[in-house]
């Protein structure tokens, strides 16, 4: 069992996703981190983009979730992810970390963010 993994950080995407109905009307941006468990082995061997993961594909995809259907919660929107994630056959496992820096929160305050991991 190899320990590669492919990281892709701080992708922004503007989405609606909320419970109150603010948050659904004007959006905001939302930031993914992705970790993705992976054998580069092969890739780096063949030096072929079809044995590993095509991070630019994947960001694309993520992207469209993040802007596509609202949900409520941050943790619904990072299961969501994590599933487009391990739709690769390469891919192990997933951490994906939704963050929301805009969160309406009454307080100063830098983040909040929800982290899942799926096997």
């Amino acid at each position: 069992m190899s320990s590669d993994r492919i990281q892709l950080s701080g992708l922004r995407v503007r989405g609606r996703h909320g419970v109150l109905p603010a948050e659904r009307r004007a959006g905001q941006d939302f930031l993914v981190d992705v970790v993705l468990d992976v054998d580069l082995r092969p890739a780096a061997a063949s030096d072929s983009l079809s044995a590993t993961v095509d991070y630019g594909a994947l960001a694309g995809r993520l992207a469209a979730v993040v802007a596509g259907e609202p949900v409520d919660l941050i943790e619904t929107l990072a299961g969501r992810l994590a599933d487009v994630c391990l739709e690769s056959p390469l891919v192990r496992s997933a951490e994906v970390t939704v963050h929301k820096p805009q969160a309406p929160i009454p307080l100063a305050f830098t983040d909040v963010s929800v982290t899942v991991v799926r096997p």
